[in-house]
């Protein structure tokens, strides 16, 4: 069953999607089991360490807030792309919530705060290679896509052993690295996630993506064209650019779902996607095919493309736009969505994810 919702939204391209790159190291983590009864001090301690051995180093964060845990360190460009926990000691409820490529958790904070209101600890994790001062050896690393899933399924593992309930999603990149742990996960004893949320889901790219994507050794050429990884620009919580490289890795990804799907998987939890119809940059088509996959109950929450929402800027609302602090004399501001825009539907689909979140209390 799905309750589509359609708002209007007017042509846009996006900047692309948000994820990262740098972590590499396993990290023993104890079994579900035994850290179900741990203190949520210990957990805070456990999501520090991933970040100290991909680091190196870490350090007190100059900003904090009540039920906030963020781990900070010199290497990253500010404190705002910093990792964190909302915890909800009350409640055994537990979201994880992956940002997208070039991006950081600070485009997750809207979402993750609707989440926390709703009883859930919310655990954003960064993903290797992002947010840092320098990211050039990351973003030229051949593993990076193993690197991300990596990541990820640690983060997974470490949230399952904080509550009963689990929900995994995220923003574009993000959003498919959620799809892509739940599908190689599914059948496995381990596997205990209860929901699905994608935000402008990377399921496809543009068509002219897809198709360069296919030439062969077309990933040899586009680190040589990346050259030296620029991560400072007018946003001070995004990279400027995305590595052609990492958005080949990107495909690689959305291929193993392609291909998983194909052979017969499906979703079998309740799943939540919003995705405007004017995103050229991830195209609403690969959200319609994986709901076509989906037991239900569904919630798709899609923006007409009347309305022009650019891919980017689905997860933006007025406060985060005004916490943005983009510097909008650096880029081109007639060129479409070079200027992060607040989403004129946000609370509506606030609204719409609220619902989607009552059937887990």
């Amino acid at each position: 069953m799905s309750s589509k919702f359609f708002v209007k939204m007017l042509i846009g391209i996006v900047a692309l999607l948000g994820v990262n790159m740098a972590i590499a190291a396993n990290l023993s983590i104890p079994d579900t089991s035994e850290m179900k009864s741990r203190s949520f001090s210990d957990l805070q301690n456990q999501f520090k360490a991933f970040y100290e051995k991909e680091w190196g180093q870490t350090q007190p964060c100059r900003e904090t807030a009540l039920n906030r845990f963020s781990v900070c360190s010199n290497v990253l460009r500010n404190e705002g792309n910093s990792p964190f926990m909302l915890t909800n000691k009350s409640s055994s409820k537990v979201a994880v919530l992956i940002h997208g490529l070039s991006d950081s958790p600070f485009f997750m904070r809207e979402i993750a705060n609707i989440l926390f209101e709703q009883g859930f600890t919310v655990v954003v994790p960064l993903l290797p290679g992002h947010g840092k001062r320098d990211a050039d050896d990351d973003m030229s690393d051949w593993d990076l896509a193993e690197r991300w899933q990596s990541h990820v399924d640690e983060v997974i593992k470490l949230a399952d052993s904080m509550g009963d309930t689990l929900l995994v999603g995220g923003f574009s990149t993000g959003g498919a690295l959620a799809v892509e742990h739940y599908l190689d996960s599914a059948g496995n004893e381990v596997n205990n996630i209860d929901g699905l949320m994608l935000f402008s889901g990377a399921l496809a790219l543009s068509d002219n993506a897809e198709s360069m994507s296919r030439i062969w050794g077309i990933k040899l050429l586009a680190r040589i064209i990346d050259g030296t990884y620029q991560t400072h620009g007018p946003n001070p919580y995004k990279y400027p650019n995305v590595a052609g490289l990492a958005g080949l890795e990107l495909m690689d990804l959305i291929n193993i779902i392609r291909d998983k799907v194909e052979e017969g998987q499906q979703i079998e939890v309740p799943l939540f996607a919003a995705h405007s119809q004017a995103d050229v940059t991830t195209p609403i088509r690969g959200i319609e095919q994986l709901m076509d996959a989906s037991k239900g109950p569904n919630t798709f929450f899609v923006i007409d493309e009347s309305y022009g929402l650019c891919h980017a800027d689905l997860v933006v609302n007025t406060s985060l736009l005004n916490k943005m602090n983009f510097n909008a004399s650096m880029v081109n501001q007639q060129e479409e969505c070079a200027v992060p825009k607040a989403n004129p539907l946000f609370s509506t689909m606030g609204l719409m994810l609220r619902d989607y979140l009552s059937q887990f209390e």
